[in-house]
């Protein structure tokens, strides 16, 4: 097993169930961010519109990033990179309620989709 790979195997066996269900989540987030490629083209007839998926009455903040995802699948990730850590890291590291984080997740989706239609990107 190569270096850095032992060492966070090795982090992961330090940290208790909690810590270690957080790193697992943020590790799928990291993945599903890079995962370019699988973006659904937009139609030549306009912009394309947000599928429609309600939010769950219980939901994580990981469950909420994939269901944004789809849900704005238009978007680069990339471009929400920054901001979506930043709010990952709020609830894991700083204890931001899952509602609070979703709430401000979905209102920087928003925002993204209208700069998004705005530019014709």
């Amino acid at each position: 097993m190569p270096p850095d790979q032992r060492s966070l195997l090795d982090n992961y066996l330090k940290l208790d169930p909690s810590d270690r269900a957080s790193l697992s989540a943020f590790a799928e987030f990291l993945v599903q961010r890079s995962d370019n490629g699988q973006q659904p083209e937009e139609s030549v007839a306009g912009p394309a519109v947000p599928k429609t998926i309600p939010r769950p009455g219980k939901e994580t903040v990981i469950g909420a990033i994939r269901r944004l995802s789809e849900t704005y699948y238009m978007i680069d990730r990339q471009d929400l990179l920054t901001e979506t850590s930043s709010l990952m890291s709020a609830h894991i590291m700083h204890g931001r309620t899952a509602s609070e984080v979703i709430d401000d997740l979905e209102a920087l989706f928003v925002a993204h989709y209208k700069r998004h239609n705005a530019t014709g990107d």
